[in-house]
């Protein structure tokens, strides 16, 4: 079966967002503060895309499970 990157890439996009909202949301709850909430939540969006993508792209290339 071919896996397209595009399917990866939006699979990754889609999962940073769900995931972002709920630490912003957990850092505003416990913290109180919006902007740091926010600050935190455009970091790592952008580190753990990276790294997700390059992640799901090593299993797909590298990782075969026997049937």
């Amino acid at each position: 079966m071919k896996v397209d990157k595009k399917r990866h890439l939006c699979k990754t996009i889609t999962w940073r967002i769900l995931a972002t909202i709920i630490t912003v949301g957990l850092v505003w709850l416990i913290g109180g503060d919006i902007n740091i909430a926010l600050h935190i939540g455009l970091l790592e969006v952008i580190i753990k895309m990276l790294a997700y993508y390059g992640h799901e792209r090593f299993w797909f290339k590298y990782i075969r499970f026997k049937k």
